[in-house]
């Protein structure tokens, strides 16, 4: 079967997006999926995600990781599906989808996906570093001289060791650089590397440092590999609402691959 594909990128995170209305792809061919993924052996992306049809919402997300397997939720994944509806002319500039933490609001403003995240009511604080979930598990911790951090090797060690063992968690290296500025450098589970941008990554660090008092702003700027991010946010007495992960998307190229 020949499969028509897209890929996109938001910042340098970049996915292999399918129509999947039709329902004609197997989604318990892992392996296929890693394959697609592969940047030697397939098309390369951080992720693999299938545009659904949904009887309630705009439509439906499902999300696969790098290695083939469906899992939580992606930011900027997100947001890049959420300008492939666009381009598919599913929706306009706003839109109501379902992923696989619920469900998530979305416009497109001056050429920037704007794609509200689930509420955060609970952040753990530890000595050196934070934990917390924004539709995807992220250790949050700051370092120096992160130009020069060895983001591989910590990452790897962080995601597997205690107390994340073998489910593992995303880990986010993090230097201020001004009171609503930080540099970010995420090693994502699943890919098991570092991917150049991670929009629950970013998200998850704007909270934390506001939550430690690094900054007292509720529009964070973040810095990643790949380019700029924003996220903003309303404070309650239960945590964190109204929260929105802002960036580019855009669509690279179309193909077509033999499924």
């Amino acid at each position: 079967m020949t499969m028509t594909f897209y890929k996109y990128q938001g910042t340098g995170n970049d996915f292999v997006i399918v129509d999947n209305r039709l329902q004609y792809i197997n989604k318990k061919d892992t392996k296929r999926i890693a394959t697609i993924c592969d940047r030697r052996f397939g098309i390369g992306a951080d992720g693999f995600i299938l545009l659904e049809n949904d009887k309630n919402v705009d439509f439906k997300m499902v999300y696969y990781n790098a290695d083939g397997n469906e899992s939580t939720m992606c930011g900027n994944g997100g947001r890049c599906i959420v300008a492939f509806a666009k381009f598919l002319n599913i929706i306009e500039n706003e839109t109501e989808f379902i992923a696989i933490d619920g469900l998530h609001k979305a416009k497109i403003e001056d050429g920037l996906v704007h794609l509200q995240m689930q509420d955060v009511s609970e952040i753990e604080s530890y000595e050196n570093y934070m934990f917390l979930d924004t539709g995807s598990p992220h250790h949050v911790e700051i370092v120096s001289g992160l130009k020069d951090f060895e983001v591989k090797s910590n990452g790897e060690r962080i995601r597997n060791g205690v107390p994340y063992n073998e489910a593992g968690s995303n880990v986010n290296f993090v230097e201020q650089l001004s009171t609503e500025n930080f540099a970010v450098r995420t090693y994502e589970r699943g890919v098991e590397d570092e991917t150049l941008s991670c929009g629950t990554g970013v998200t998850a660090v704007a909270l934390a440092m506001h939550k430690s008092g690094k900054t007292k702003a509720d529009k964070i700027s973040l810095q990643t590999q790949g380019g700029p991010l924003n996220v903003t946010f309303s404070t309650n007495d239960n945590g964190y609402d109204n929260i929105w992960l802002i960036g580019p998307a855009e669509q690279v190229f179309k193909g077509e691959i033999e499924w």
